[in-house]
């Protein structure tokens, strides 16, 4: 009898260990205080074409730095900013609406999600057909101004 008490006894343990350790996997990770969080993890948060200003808004950014038939991402306030032809702005938040993942690059004229691979148009975020995305992409607001533009 003292064999199989002890085997639940063990099974138990078991169990409360893998519980907590499926419990802290799928915590959030720590919020950064109000005093800002560290240069390491500002500069692990970039992504393709995140140099410069972190934010499209505020003071504006160089209409210059979003290349004709791409992007420019800011990750920091979750926005894509392209220019599908000359001189025409459009901006996405980067949240993709399949499974939340942040949308990163930009291939073939096309936003790209790395989770799943949903491929978004450049002027209207709509997904294309053999996307697992079926909704677009959040349009945001544009605003050019000479050469810079501001997204609210």
């Amino acid at each position: 009898m003292a064999a199989l008490t002890d085997r639940r006894g063990v099974l138990k343990v078991a169990g409360v260990v893998v519980g907590a350790g499926a419990l802290a996997a799928c915590s959030s990770p720590p919020v950064p205080s109000a005093t800002g969080a560290s240069s390491s993890s500002a500069a692990s948060s970039g992504g393709a074409g995140s140099a410069a200003p972190s934010t499209p808004s505020g003071g504006g950014t160089p209409s210059s730095e979003v290349p004709v038939g791409g992007a420019k991402f800011f990750p920091d306030s979750k926005t894509v900013v392209t220019q599908p032809v000359a001189g025409t702005f459009k901006a996405f938040d980067t949240t993709c609406p399949h499974q939340g993942c942040a949308v990163s690059s930009v291939a073939d004229n096309k936003i790209v999600c790395p989770c799943h691979q949903s491929h978004f148009d450049l002027t209207t975020g709509e997904p294309t057909p053999e996307s697992p995305a079926k909704r677009a992409l959040t349009a945001k607001h544009v605003t050019v101004t000479g050469d810079t533009f501001t997204v609210a």
